[in-house]
């Protein structure tokens, strides 16, 4: 079976929702973690804005740029065999009128092995949403906590309004997307979010009523990049255990224990 065979399509991701299926979805940057999550079976992998934080150290989303985000994912795109790879447009990269936002979505997909783009907004974000999609461009739409837009909101905020956010993710839905991200929002809203819309919603910090949910890789393996969010569970402690073992190499380098005969030619 070759890799189009096997590999999620946008259609089947968006019907898992109606099949009553849980979505699991998990951040990935690189080649060789990309590998070990899609080994796992999830069902999606995004190649998030995330790395401008977890992987370049900014304090925030909005120094990455276009270029690097398109490098990350070619070298996701290039491992995954199994579940459907989304990239984040990164700011301001669709707020530059229907047409450059094409263009730029367009890079993306030309330019890696990747299926779909994610987007932050809602009602404003519509006419892109549906511009892309009328290009044949599949969006992931992303509402609530929107991380490229912290300075307007004030910081990393709870968003609780309800009409609004409903309103947002209707509109996107309405747009053409086929999922929709929803952040930092509280459970019961997005759980009346999720029983509105036809399309899946994937949460992060928006509560178990969601039809799947989306973890940040570093967050999940329990490497520290200087903040956890309370909505982020540890499933391993491997920045310890990356200490452990670089500190065990340092002690045997010094002792003389390595290299040892078996290490040797």
């Amino acid at each position: 079976m070759n890799r189009e065979e096997r590999q999620i399509t946008v259609p089947q991701f968006a019907a898992m929702k109606a099949a009553g299926r849980k979505i699991t979805m998990v951040t990935a940057y690189d080649h060789a973690f990309a590998r070990l999550v899609d080994a796992a079976n999830v069902e999606g992998i995004l190649v998030g804005d995330s790395l401008s934080m977890v992987v370049q150290g900014h304090p925030n989303t909005l120094p990455v740029t276009l270029e690097e985000m398109v490098y990350h994912a070619e070298l996701v795109g290039r491992a995954v065999r199994h579940a459907l790879v989304v990239v984040d447009m990164p700011f301001p990269s669709f707020h530059l009128g229907v047409h450059k936002a094409i263009e730029n979505a367009g890079r993306i997909l030309k330019e890696t092995r990747c299926q779909a783009v994610k987007l932050e907004g809602g009602m404003e974000q519509a006419e892109v949403i549906a511009g892309l999609v009328s290009a044949g461009i599949p969006v992931m739409a992303h509402c609530g906590l929107r991380p490229q837009s912290i300075h307007q909101l004030g910081g990393y905020r709870v968003q609780r309004d309800e009409r609004q956010l409903l309103a947002d993710a209707q509109a996107a839905e309405h747009a053409g997307a086929f999922a929709i991200v929803l952040e930092c929002i509280p459970a019961e809203t997005a759980a009346k979010i999720t029983a509105a819309v036809r399309i899946p919603t994937i949460g992060i910090g928006a509560g178990a009523g969601c039809d799947g949910q989306v973890l940040v890789l570093h967050d999940l393996l329990g490497i520290d990049t200087g903040y956890t969010p309370r909505h982020a569970k540890a499933y391993a402690n491997l920045g310890k255990t990356v200490v452990d073992a670089v500190a065990q190499y340092r002690d045997d380098v010094r002792s003389g224990t390595f290299p040892g005969a078996e290490n040797a030619f």
